[in-house]
């Protein structure tokens, strides 16, 4: 077992690799704390690089059996104070993991007949992409898309807003719309590309979410892109009240999320 006590050149791989996204995607791994993140990505088979533990401490229950799962992973004692900052906490997590990053394999999301996707259009918020991927892990949907020049789905913020969720649905970086709709095309099963705009011809309860679908949500200011908008088969809106202009896009998507998680839900007539 490696022990690293000073800011020696391993710390700072891991250190830039929160804020750099470019040594991060160099480096092709990350870092995840907590236990149910920890925890999910272990369950779901994610590629564990290397565990780094507080040098200074037992190890729980949960971090031993952790350990236990994970034999032939590379195991790090650190100081507390430096794994202070690599958890960007005043005090040191009990545990982090370094994560292999996956490819950006649009083939990683399954298209079955019930399929669900989502796409987000250019997001700039970290803590968006984040939100978005926990609500299409709790109402079903099969991946997550993050489309053009984007923040990461990496990025710290990100990760830590999906609350592990990032490690149970498929996220998938496309340069632009283009390569999503090949893969659309090729699908074997018919798939119904729908837009959320405001000037959208349809309310979300009025359209038949029931059919193969894959949602377009779209940038937190600008909204969808004109590429993204005529590529969709159908724009659809959601009808708001009071004195908001608009919804957060996380809330918006969540909102479309859980209509269609409703649709699907319901006996056949």
């Amino acid at each position: 077992m490696q022990r690293i006590s000073s800011r020696n050149a391993r710390f700072q791989v891991w250190q830039a690799s929160l804020t750099n996204r470019t040594k991060r995607q160099r480096a092709g791994e990350f870092l995840v704390q907590g236990v149910r993140p920890i925890s999910v990505a272990v369950d779901n088979g994610w590629p564990v690089r290397t565990v780094i533990t507080d040098a200074s401490r037992p190890l729980s229950k949960w971090a031993s059996e952790l350990l236990r799962r994970l034999p032939d992973v590379e195991r790090v004692a650190m100081a507390p104070e430096l794994l202070a900052e690599l958890g960007e906490k005043d005090e040191a997590a009990e545990l982090i993991a370094v994560l292999e990053l996956p490819a950006d394999d649009l083939d990683r999301i399954p298209v079955r007949p019930d399929f669900l996707g989502v796409v987000f259009d250019r997001p700039t918020g970290p803590g968006n992409i984040g939100s978005i991927i926990r609500s299409a892990d709790a109402f079903g949907a099969d991946g997550l898309i993050v489309t053009g020049h984007a923040a990461d789905v990496y990025d710290p913020k990100a990760v830590r807003a999906t609350t592990g969720s990032l490690f149970a649905v498929p996220a998938v970086r496309a340069p632009s719309h283009r390569e999503v709709l090949d893969w659309v095309r090729r699908s074997s099963i018919p798939i119904v590309v729908v837009g959320t705009d405001e000037h959208g011809s349809t309310d979300v309860y009025d359209f038949d979410f029931t059919q193969p679908v894959l949602l377009l949500i779209g940038n937190e200011t600008a909204g969808l892109s004109t590429a993204w908008k005529e590529a969709a088969d159908h724009l659809v809106r959601i009808p708001i009240t009071g004195s908001a202009s608009s919804l957060n896009a996380a809330n918006a998507a969540t909102a479309v999320l859980y209509e269609i998680s409703r649709q699907r839900s319901r006996p056949a007539q």
